[in-house]
C-alpha cells in the first residue's frame, strides 16, 4: 500500500473519487485517516483521506465475519409473559414457522390450579437457508391468573437475573471456550385487549423489568377491537409507559442508515405496541389463496396481511431486523449494568484511570502522593494507638498507686493505734497502776455514824 504524493482531490463528502477499475481487478478502497481525538485532540487538524494504490484486501471483512457467524450459529431466547388465553403459544408458532407447543388441554374440573407464577423453557434448533438458530422460548403459566397478584412478577424477575449470574459464573472461570448465552434478549408482554389503559398488574410488571430485559408490548387478540379502538388504546398505553418512565426495547438509530432503513425502523416504530393476531392454520379465502388466519362470520382475519394485523411488523423487528440490536443491547447495555451493580455490591470497584491516557511523569507524582498520603496515614494511626496505650498504661499505674496509697494509711493508722496501747501501758506501768483497773462496788457499807 503506497500514498500518492500530494492529498487526492476530495468530493463533497470528503471521501477520494474512486478510481477505475477493470472487470478481472476489485475496486481500490479509500482508507478512513485516524480522527482528532485518536491522533492527538489537536483542534481544526482536516481529515486527510489516502488513496489505496491497489486492492488489500480488508474490504473481505465482513464476508469473513457472515462466514464465522453462520459456522457458529446463533442463539437466542425470547420470554411471553401474559395472562392465560391471550395466545402465547400460538403466537410463537407463527412467528417461527414451526410447532413448537402442542395444543393445551384443559385440566379436569376439580383439579388444583396452580399457586405460583411457574417458568417453563423449550429449545429448538432451527435452520434457514443453511443458517442455524437455537431458539429457547420461556413461558411463564399462571401469570396473572390468580385473585390475589401481589409479587407475581418476582419469579419471573427472579430468572431473569439468576441467568445473568450464570452467564457472570462463566465469564468468571478459568476456561470459558464452552459458554452458553441464556440469558433473555426479548419479552414479548400480552396485554388484554380492553380498550382502556394498562392494568396495575401491567404497569408494575413493566417497571419491575425494563432494566432487565427489552421490553416489547403487544396487543393479544386485537381482531376483537376496531381501527379506531385500537388507535386509541395505542396512544392511551404510550402515555401510560411515558408517564411511569418504562423504557421499551425501538430500533437504534444510526448515522449512516440509509433513508429506506430509516423509513422502514420509523414506520415499525410507529406500530409499537403491535396488536396482533396469531393463527397458524391454513385458511382458504374467497378469491382463491391460502392464508394464515381466523374464520369469522363477517369475513377471515389474514395473519400475514398488515392491513388486518401489526404481525408482519413484529416479526420484522423481533426476527429479520433488529435480533442481533435484541442481542446487543442485552449484552451490552441490560447484562453490563446488572454485572456492574453485582461487582460493586460484592465491593468490587473499578480503577478509572486503567483506560485514560496518563502523562508518566504526572502519573508517577501522583503515585508518590498517594505514596506519602499513604504513609501519613499510617503515622498518624500509629501515633494515635502508641497515645492510646500510653494513656492506659497511666490509668494503670495511677489506679496501682492509688491502692498503694490506700494500703500505707491502712498500716500506719493501724501502728499508730498499737503505739497509743503501748504508750498507756507504759504510763500504768510506772504509775503503779494495774494494768487492768479493780472494779468498785457499787454496794454502801454500813456507816459509821447512826441515825
Amino acid at each position: 500500500m503506497s500514498a500518492s504524493p500530494s492529498p487526492p482531490p476530495t468530493t463533497a463528502n470528503g471521501f477520494a473519487p474512486a478510481a477505475p477499475t477493470s472487470a478481472n481487478s476489485p475496486a481500490p478502497a479509500s482508507a478512513p485517516a485516524a480522527s482528532p481525538a485518536a491522533g492527538g485532540g489537536a483542534a481544526g487538524s482536516s481529515v486527510v483521506r489516502k488513496k489505496l494504490a491497489g486492492f488489500v484486501g480488508f474490504a473481505n471483512l465482513p464476508n469473513q465475519v457472515h462466514r464465522k457467524s453462520v459456522r457458529k450459529g446463533f442463539q437466542f431466547t425470547c420470554m411471553v409473559v401474559g395472562e392465560s388465553g391471550l395466545g402465547k403459544s400460538t403466537l410463537v408458532n407463527t412467528l417461527f414457522e414451526t410447532s413448537l407447543y402442542s395444543p393445551k388441554t384443559l385440566p379436569p374440573l376439580g383439579s388444583e390450579p396452580a399457586s405460583t407464577v411457574g417458568i417453563e423453557s423449550i429449545s429448538a434448533d432451527i435452520e434457514e437457508n443453511g443458517v442455524r438458530l437455537k431458539l429457547t422460548v420461556v413461558d411463564t403459566p399462571g401469570f396473572g391468573d390468580f385473585v390475589n397478584n401481589d409479587a407475581s412478577w418476582d419469579p419471573i424477575v427472579q430468572s431473569i437475573e439468576s441467568r445473568f449470574d450464570h452467564y457472570l459464573e462463566q465469564e468468571n472461570r478459568v476456561n470459558r471456550q464452552k459458554m452458553v448465552d441464556n440469558r433473555v434478549h426479548a419479552c414479548i408482554y400480552f396485554i388484554q385487549p380492553t380498550g382502556h389503559s394498562l392494568k396495575p398488574i401491567d404497569i408494575e410488571f413493566m417497571r419491575r423489568l425494563h432494566t432487565k430485559v427489552n421490553l416489547i408490548p403487544v396487543i393479544a387478540k386485537s381482531d376483537t377491537l376496531t381501527d379506531e379502538e385500537v388507535a386509541a388504546f395505542k396512544k392511551r398505553i404510550l402515555a401510560d409507559i411515558a408517564h411511569h418512565d418504562i423504557a421499551i426495547f425501538k430500533a437504534p438509530f444510526y448515522e449512516n442508515e440509509d433513508e429506506e432503513t430509516l423509513a422502514e425502523n420509523a414506520e415499525i416504530e410507529s406500530k409499537i405496541p403491535f396488536a396482533v393476531v396469531g393463527s397458524s392454520t391454513p385458511i382458504a379465502t374467497p378469491d382463491g389463496r391460502t392464508v394464515r388466519g381466523r374464520v369469522y362470520p363477517w369475513g377471515v382475519v389474514e395473519v400475514d396481511n398488515e392491513d388486518h394485523c401489526d404481525f408482519v411488523k413484529l416479526r420484522q423487528m423481533l426476527v429479520r431486523t433488529h435480533m442481533e440490536e435484541l442481542r446487543e443491547h442485552t449484552n451490552d447495555v441490560l447484562y453490563e449494568n446488572y454485572r456492574s451493580g453485582k461487582l460493586l455490591g460484592m465491593g468490587v470497584l473499578q480503577d478509572a484511570s486503567v483506560f485514560r491516557e496518563v502523562n508518566p511523569a504526572a502519573k508517577s507524582l501522583e503515585e508518590r502522593a498517594l505514596h506519602d498520603a499513604k504513609l501519613a496515614k499510617m503515622e498518624a494511626e500509629m501515633k494515635l494507638v502508641f497515645q492510646q496505650k500510653v494513656q492506659e498504661k497511666e490509668a494503670k499505674l495511677k489506679q496501682s498507686e492509688e491502692e498503694l496509697y490506700a494500703r500505707h494509711r491502712e498500716m500506719k493508722d493501724a501502728l499508730e493505734k498499737q503505739r497509743s496501747e503501748l504508750d498507756e501501758k507504759k504510763r500504768r506501768l510506772e504509775s503503779g497502776r494495774p494494768l487492768t483497773p479493780e472494779k468498785t462496788s457499787t454496794k454502801k457499807k454500813g456507816g459509821f455514824l447512826r441515825s
